[in-house]
């Protein structure tokens, strides 16, 4: 095994793969309403291709795999892939980012399967604004996946929000106190540069500190908990603890340094940032019939390359030409 290694000795164990662009909802952040170009079908990794260039990855020290998308629930052999990785060499941790519009009917299968968690995106309490930013009246239906997420067993459920100044940045304090008294794990995420229509304004985003501020201002004595390692968000004890809230400040407070991710693509390109530029195809030598030290190899020179950091603070920086739902989320 050769870790994936970059040239600042940071050791990468954390895949990031999105199985398909499609979405259920219509995210303003994320997608338009309509006339999104769709990432062809033969593009598209079949289920063989997509698990054996994670085995790859694992085989080189990859220990833990989130499923992203789009949309990973509309893949239909979804249970089947988080099984088809729990039994690769190692046991890896497969973790799974969605809406949660499917998780009624594929909580207890996808636990069965050997999921160990999910997050699950909510950024209102309130049907009207749901529907304004999803573009699609399911509040009930995302309550409902939550709650059989728990049912599951799946621990812990995390919820992502996303606040937008005059949107739903009022909602702060809203959904900390029902996350709490639901047992939820609640991660607030600045809004980033990944959108479709390339509409991102650094000046309508809701800050970490101003979120942190207005939790404050509502009554929640938030305290640094322990060190978050490498992971993206900063967590706060809530009132003393035990529960918790994170801030993830992907924008104004970066976890660049000790960054362990990387992200394989539904059409099978490798990333090694977010945000980058640049992506390694991997689909054309693997459909050509490269070994798996060679794919291996491609992987090792895309993370050696990466950056320090991702520069979106940089005066030059360029939006990914790839929105959200094409890299994965």
């Amino acid at each position: 095994m050769t870790p994936l290694t970059d040239r600042f000795g940071r050791v990468h164990t954390d895949l990031r793969v999105s199985v398909t662009d499609r979405c259920s909802l219509r995210c303003t952040y994320c997608m338009p309403e309509q006339g999104l170009d769709w990432i062809p079908r033969t593009d598209t990794l079949t289920t063989d291709e997509l698990l054996r260039l994670v085995r790859v990855a694992v085989d080189n020290g990859v220990t833990t795999v989130r499923l992203t998308g789009g949309e990973p629930l509309l893949r239909p052999d979804i249970v089947a892939i988080v099984a088809a990785i729990r039994a690769m060499p190692g046991a890896p941790d497969v973790a799974l980012t969605t809406n949660g519009l499917r998780l009624p009917g594929l909580a207890a299968p996808l636990a069965d399967a050997g999921l160990g968690r999910v997050n699950i995106s909510l950024d209102t309490m309130d049907r009207d604004r749901f529907l304004a930013l999803t573009r699609r009246d399911r509040l009930i239906d995302t309550l409902a996946g939550i709650a059989a997420a728990k049912a599951a067993g799946l621990d812990p459920v995390k919820i992502n929000s996303v606040l937008m100044r005059g949107v739903n940045d009022d909602e702060a304090a809203t959904l900390l106190l029902w996350a709490m008294e639901q047992g939820l794990h609640l991660r607030f995420i600045e809004q980033m540069p990944l959108d479709p229509q390339h509409g991102w304004d650094a000046q309508q985003m809701v800050t970490a500190d101003e979120i942190q501020q207005r939790l404050s201002d509502a009554g929640f004595d938030l305290e640094p908990a322990d060190d978050r390692g490498s992971a993206p968000a900063e967590l706060f004890r809530v009132n003393g603890g035990p529960q918790t809230v994170g801030i993830i400040g992907s924008m104004t407070r970066p976890f660049c340094g000790d960054c362990n991710r990387m992200r394989l693509t539904s059409d099978g390109q490798w990333r090694n940032c977010l945000f980058g530029q640049s992506e390694t195809d991997l689909r054309t030598p693997l459909r050509a019939g490269a070994t798996d030290e060679q794919l291996a190899e491609l992987m090792r020179r895309d993370v050696a390359g990466k950056r320090r950091a991702h520069g979106t603070d940089d005066v030059g920086f360029v939006q990914p030409d790839r929105p959200m739902s094409a890299i994965g989320g």
